[in-house]
C-alpha cells in the first residue's frame, strides 16, 4: 500500500517544479494571481488539510479490517489492501500534500507560484471527489452479500480465462510422462503456499533442458521449507535449481488468481461465520449460496481434470500439475455450510435448492457427487429436526431459504 502514495509523492514534487518553471508573466490572468501572504495561506491550508485526510482515510482503514475480520473473513483483507481505488486515493493525497508543501519554498515577497496555487486548489477539488467516490464505494462494499458477489466473480474469472482447466494440457499416460529417465528432487528453499504457476517459463525450461516437470501439489498447499516442490523427469542437462523454484510463487498466503478454490474457501468463511451462535444470521448464509450456486454452475461446466499436462510445441509432455475436480469444488462448498447450519430451517430448505438446481443444470457426470450430497442433506436433516412434520419442512428445496417457492422433498 506504500508503493504508489510513494510515486504520488515523488510526482507531486515534480509537478511543482514544472509549474515553478512554467509560470510566465503572461499567465495566468490577472483575477487568478495571489498575493505572497494570500498564496502562503492557501498552501499551508492544503498542506495541513492533505495531512488531516490521511489520517482519517488510515481511519477507516482500520474501521474495515476490524469489520472483516469480526463479521466477514480474515481471508478477504487481501482483497482489500490490493484495492486499486484505495491507492489511487492515497497516492493522490500525498501527490498533493507534496506540490502544495514544494510549492511553499518559493514564494517570496515579489514572487508568487500563481499557476502552482491554482493547481494546487484544483488538486484539492480532485482529492475530494475521490475521497466521496471511496466513502461510496467502501459504504457499499463492506456488505457480506457485496464481497460474496466480488469474490465469487473473481473465482468464476478464473475458470473463463483458463488458468486452471489449462485447455492447453495434451493427454499423455502416466508412463510417457514419467519415464522419461532418472528423477532429480528440487526441494523448497523457504515455506510457503503456492500462489501461482509461470506455466510458460516451466514449459520453456522443459524444453531446454529436455526434461519433464512435475509439481506433486495442488496450487494453494503449503509446502514447508526443504520439502519436495518440483520433480525432474530426465533431462540432457541438469536445470538451475534456483530458476526453477522462482517460477513458482510461494507466499504466506493464498490468492485467487489461479486458485478458484480459494476464492470458494472466502465464501464459504463468511456463509459459516455468519452461522455461528455469536452472529446467529442465517439469511446472511442464505444470500451467500446464492453466489456459492453460480460459482459451483461454472465450475461444473468447466472442463476440470485431476491432473494436467503441458506440452512444447512438438508435442512432448514437458510439464505435469495437479488439480481439482467437481467433487473438490462441490465438497468445499457445502460440507461446513451443512454442518454448521443444520439446525437452521432456512439454510437447509436453500442448500437443498441449490444441489436440486446444480442436478438440473450441470451435464450427467456431475450427478453422481451432486446425489451424494442431497443424500447427506437429508441425514443431517433427520439427526436435527426430530419432529416430522418440522422435518417435512426443512427437507423442501426453497431458493430464498424461507419464503420463496418452495419444492417437496421427492
Amino acid at each position: 500500500m506504500w508503493i504508489a502514495p510513494l510515486f504520488g509523492m515523488a510526482l507531486g514534487v515534480v509537478l511543482a517544479e514544472l509549474a515553478i518553471a512554467a509560470d510566465g508573466a503572461d499567465w495566468p490572468p490577472s483575477g487568478w494571481r495571489y498575493s505572497a501572504t494570500t498564496a502562503s495561506g492557501v498552501l499551508s491550508s492544503i498542506v495541513g488539510a492533505m495531512v488531516a485526510l490521511l489520517g482519517f482515510v488510515v481511519t477507516i482503514g482500520v474501521l474495515v479490517i476490524q469489520q472483516a475480520t469480526g463479521a466477514l473473513s480474515p481471508r478477504y483483507m487481501r482483497l482489500w489492501y490490493r484495492d486499486r481505488l484505495q491507492k489511487t486515493v492515497l497516492a493522490t493525497f500525498t501527490g498533493t500534500f507534496a506540490f502544495a508543501f514544494s510549492l511553499l519554498r518559493s514564494i517570496e515577497s515579489d514572487s508568487v507560484p500563481d499557476l502552482g496555487v491554482t493547481l494546487a486548489g484544483a488538486a484539492v477539488a480532485v482529492s475530494l471527489l475521490l475521497l466521496l467516490v471511496y466513502l461510496n464505494r467502501f459504504t457499499h462494499n463492506l456488505r457480506p452479500v457485496a464481497i460474496a458477489d466480488l469474490v465469487g466473480r473473481m473465482g468464476e474469472g478464473v475458470f473463463a480465462r483458463g488458468t486452471m482447466t489449462l485447455h492447453a494440457s495434451v493427454p499423455h499416460d502416466d508412463e510417457a510422462v514419467t519415464a522419461r529417465g532418472p528423477v532429480t528432487l528440487i526441494r523448497s528453499a523457504g515455506g510457503g503456499a503456492i500462489q501461482a504457476f509461470n506455466v510458460a517459463g516451466l514449459v520453456t525450461a522443459g524444453v531446454r533442458h529436455d526434461c519433464t516437470f512435475v509439481v506433486p501439489h495442488l496450487i494453494g498447499d503449503y509446502v514447508p521449507p526443504g520439502a519436495v516442490l518440483v520433480e525432474v523427469h530426465g533431462g540432457t542437462s541438469a536445470p538451475d535449481p534456483r530458476h526453477v523454484t522462482g517460477l513458482i510463487a510461494l507466499g504466506a498466503e493464498r490468492t485467487i488468481e489461479q486458485d478458484p478454490a480459494f476464492a470458494l474457501r472466502v465464501l464459504v468463511d463468511i456463509a459459516i461465520r455468519a452461522l455461528s451462535p455469536a452472529v446467529n444470521d442465517p439469511t446472511t448464509a442464505v444470500q451467500v449460496l446464492n453466489h456459492i450456486e453460480s460459482f459451483l454452475t461454472v465450475a461444473g461446466s468447466a472442463q476440470l481434470r485431476g491432473r494436467y499436462v503441458m506440452a512444447d510445441d512438438r508435442g512432448q509432455p514437458r510439464l505435469v500439475l495437479h488439480g481439482r475436480d467437481w467433487e473438490d469444488y462441490l465438497q468445499l462448498a457445502v460440507s461446513e455450510i451443512r454442518d454448521y447450519g443444520a439446525s437452521s430451517m432456512q439454510v437447509c430448505r436453500r442448500l437443498r435448492a441449490l444441489l436440486d438446481g446444480l442436478r438440473e443444470s450441470l451435464p450427467s457426470a456431475q450427478h453422481p457427487a451432486v446425489q451424494a450430497e442431497l443424500e447427506l442433506l437429508r441425514q443431517s436433516v433427520e439427526r436435527a429436526f426430530a419432529d416430522p412434520a418440522h422435518r417435512a419442512v426443512a427437507e423442501c428445496a426453497d431458493r430464498q431459504g424461507i419464503g420463496g417457492r418452495s419444492r417437496p422433498h421427492q
